[in-house]
């Protein structure tokens, strides 16, 4: 993960109802995942979305990773 590749995920009250987009475009980022999820390689993705770049698409992964990087406490 890096921070310059992170600054590409924007967050904005007024787009996307305040969910992570990919540099103010109105592509969630939850978007790109699910693409991905569902067996879209990134050249797919890149041709159904030109405005996106590579970089794009790993910062959406990144931004998911992060998220994700935290200590889960169970209740017993």
């Amino acid at each position: 993960m890096t921070p310059d590749r992170l600054r590409r995920i924007t967050i904005d009250d007024a787009q996307c109802g305040g969910r992570p987009c990919i540099r103010g475009l109105r592509i969630r980022v939850t978007d790109i995942l699910e693409l991905i999820s569902h067996g879209a390689s990134f050249e797919e993705i890149l041709e159904d979305y030109p405005q996106l770049e590579r970089e794009d698409i790993l910062a959406a992964i990144d931004y998911a990773a992060h998220q994700a990087d935290h200590t889960v406490l169970l209740s017993a």
